[in-house]
């Protein structure tokens, strides 16, 4: 009732907004009209049934698993990248703290400081600085007159011995053949003694003769190592002395790197590993191996202070410094056109795999993540096949 009632009420409204409404207002009833009768159609709180709950469309179920997977793979994307930073700080950490690494790398060369052997003034220099010589070059040469003259002197000397060995040794060989009647055994003793003397005599004649000529021969000094010649400061007239060095010589069949570990990094540190030595200024590493290391390094609190007390430096008990200790590394391998200068610095790193060009990257990450995960969970310890403790 309540229904019919509604729809009379709208019908009179109706007729009543057409009567007053010009022909404007008609081209918007229909529209009005529609939805006052969707209004009146609807039923009354008390008419109302309950209904009977339908299954979902099948676009709403897939809605929801889409929602569902979406909200799934965020947690998931979200936790990779969680686990992944945490992997990633922890292969650094290692890398930085326990792996055996430095930048305390450095260059090494022997040096061979050459002194002539004969004292003289230089007459003539055969090399320039900076100039690559080989062994057995002659570097400078002195003046060679007096040792000429010595030289002579002393072949002169050598032929009259001989000869005076000859006239002896002849007298000697005489006395022997003579009866007892005509000479006693004292005399040929005698003559045989004078014999033995002027052999000796030769015999110290020809050492000299040979130490003369031995002297006018140093007398060009030669390169004792293949190298470079380095700050040379001798010029013509210059007096040589015997014994002091006046040419220095960098042997470039003798170049090695120190590596300057942190005494925390020994333990990672073994004979044979391959090493890699990246110096400034350019990309390409050296490859060596280590070779020893150093078992010794100073001690400034063993110095002997005032009265002879131990000079003992005050620390703070907090802070702990690790020593640095040199380690050795034998050069294999150098890229072409990089230069080797002493002095030079570089990052040393050490790999225990001698054969890492052969190996993978992915094998590589694996080795290097499982190495700082054992770090992480059982600690640092040495590999049996690293440093001896020898006693």
């Amino acid at each position: 009732m309540q229904a019919v009632s509604q729809d009379q009420a709208i019908d009179r409204e109706e007729q009543q907004s057409e009567s007053s409404s010009g022909p404007t207002q008609n081209e918007a009833l229909p529209e009005l009209s529609a939805v006052a009768r969707a209004k009146s159609k609807q039923p009354s709180p008390c008419e109302q049934k309950p209904s009977v709950l339908s299954p979902k469309p099948p676009v709403a179920w897939r809605r929801a698993i889409g929602q569902f997977l979406w909200s799934m793979s965020r947690r998931l994307a979200t936790f990779a990248i969680f686990l992944v930073a945490v992997l990633v700080s922890i292969v650094a950490w290692d890398q930085y703290v326990i792996a055996p690494w430095t930048r305390d790398g450095s260059v090494r060369v022997q040096v061979a400081s050459v002194a002539p052997q004969v004292s003289g003034q230089i007459t003539q220099p055969r090399v320039a600085d900076n100039q690559f010589v080989h062994k057995g070059d002659v570097l400078y040469q002195i003046e060679s007159f007096d040792f000429d003259v010595a030289l002579r002197l002393s072949k002169a000397l050598l032929e009259q011995r001989e000869a005076d060995r000859y006239v002896k040794e002849l007298q000697s060989e005489r006395r022997k053949r003579l009866s007892d009647l005509s000479t006693s055994r004292e005399e040929q003793q005698v003559f045989e003694g004078s014999a033995l003397q002027a052999k000796a005599a030769v015999d110290a004649a020809r050492k000299q003769v040979a130490q003369a000529d031995i002297n006018l021969k140093r007398t060009e000094v030669r390169s004792p190592v293949n190298g470079y010649v380095t700050n040379l400061l001798l010029r013509v007239g210059d007096y040589a002395h015997a014994g002091v060095s006046n040419i220095s010589i960098v042997d470039t069949d003798s170049f090695w790197v120190d590596g300057y570990f942190e005494e925390t990094k020994l333990a990672q540190v073994c004979i044979g590993d391959r090493a890699e030595v990246k110096l400034m200024g350019y990309s390409t590493p050296i490859i060596g191996h280590v070779t020893t290391i150093t078992r010794g390094v100073s001690v400034s609190n063993a110095a002997a202070g005032a009265q002879g007390l131990p000079n003992v430096d005050p620390v703070y008990t907090w802070v702990r410094l690790a020593q640095r200790v040199p380690v050795r590394i034998a050069i294999d391998r150098v890229p072409p056109g990089m230069p080797l200068v002493s002095g030079m610095t570089g990052t040393v790193t050490l790999r225990d795999d001698s054969h890492a060009e052969e190996k993978t990257w992915l094998y590589r990450a694996k080795a290097v993540l499982r190495t700082s995960l054992s770090h992480i969970i059982g600690g640092v310890s040495p590999q049996p096949r690293c440093i001896a403790s020898k006693t």
